[in-house]
């Protein structure tokens, strides 16, 4: 299991969901939630991540972003090794609390990536007859 939502407390009625004081985020059935991440200054996209009921914990308690990484199969702190540590400003919770938004300022912006790149969203999808094709911006 990759988080014990029990951390939050279960979600309720449509009206407590999107109309409610208290945080009951909806987990998928692998236990995660996902989280858009900008940047706090220029509202920029840097990433989209997932979480599940330890890193949002941990992200609420300590202000710094925490991750659940799907591919590595643990808890991720981001920036721990790079050193581009996401320093939460502001969160957010949609609708009906299955999407976090977090504004971070990041120590070093341009190791957003693991590419190296300020943002994880460095190419652009065509439209059209060329369909498909990538271009970095």
């Amino acid at each position: 299991m990759s988080g014990d939502a029990s951390r939050f407390p279960l979600p309720g009625r449509k009206a407590e969901l999107e109309e409610g004081t208290v945080l009951t985020p909806r987990f998928d059935a692998a236990g995660l939630i996902t989280a858009v991440v900008t940047d706090v200054e220029s509202g920029g996209l840097l990433m989209v991540a997932h979480m599940n009921a330890e890193a949002l914990d941990l992200t609420l308690r300590t202000g710094i972003a925490h991750y659940w990484s799907r591919s590595r199969g643990k808890l991720w702190k981001k920036g721990e090794t790079s050193g581009a540590l996401q320093d939460v400003r502001e969160v957010r919770v949609d609708c009906d609390q299955d999407a976090i938004w977090l504004k971070v300022s990041v120590a070093k912006p341009e190791d957003t990536c693991h590419t190296g790149r300020e943002t994880c969203f460095y190419r652009r999808v065509s439209l059209g007859s060329d369909g498909g094709r990538l271009t970095f911006r």
